[in-house]
């Protein structure tokens, strides 16, 4: 793609990214073109519907994740229970609008496109990778495996969502339990 492309996809998405946060599915193009400063033609030469607009924002997410769970797995300055549990209280932090987003897209009907699954595969590994460096330090629970771990997540989202106490007691609650 050339550069003025690549601005306005990336436009695009930024301007997508906070209306379906905003207003979910509903939003039309041509409002997220509105947004994103270019026209709509622009916008359907990148995504031709909105739900592949709608799904890109979703691959986007996941792999920026990605690059977070990879980056800390590089540091190797950082604590192996530091890094995994880092990540842990970061993806559930970020995770109420991903959740909605990817709740709304199941919903529409949309199946995911093999981008979309790969970033999901590459934030699948990096946290995994993540867990089981964390268990060979002795930071987590040797039993507890990434399906679990993924199971775990949606809970403490779901916790979040429904404690009327105090922010991210609920998921350090959780992260107690998985200490070793």
């Amino acid at each position: 793609m050339r550069a003025d492309a690549v601005r306005n996809r990336a436009k695009v998405l930024d301007a997508a990214r906070a209306a379906f946060a905003a207003e979910g599915l509903a939003v039309p193009l041509d409002e997220i073109a509105r947004r994103a400063g270019v026209g709509a033609g622009t916008v359907y030469r990148h995504f031709p519907t909105k739900e592949a607009l709608f799904e890109a924002v979703i691959a986007d997410r996941l792999l920026a994740l990605a690059g977070d769970a990879e980056s800390r797995l590089a540091d190797d300055g950082v604590d192996a229970g530091e890094a995994f549990f880092g990540f842990f209280f970061a993806l559930i932090e970020d995770a109420e609008a991903k959740a909605d987003l990817a709740e709304a897209l199941m919903a529409a009907g949309v199946h995911l496109q093999p981008e979309t699954r790969h970033a999901a595969g590459r934030l699948t590994g990096g946290f995994s990778r993540l867990l089981e460096r964390a268990q060979r330090a002795g930071a987590v629970r040797g039993d507890v495996t990434v399906t679990e771990l993924h199971a775990l997540v949606v809970g403490a989202m779901a916790a979040e969502k429904r404690a009327a106490g105090e922010p991210g007691k609920m998921t350090r609650i959780i992260a107690d339990g998985l200490r070793a």
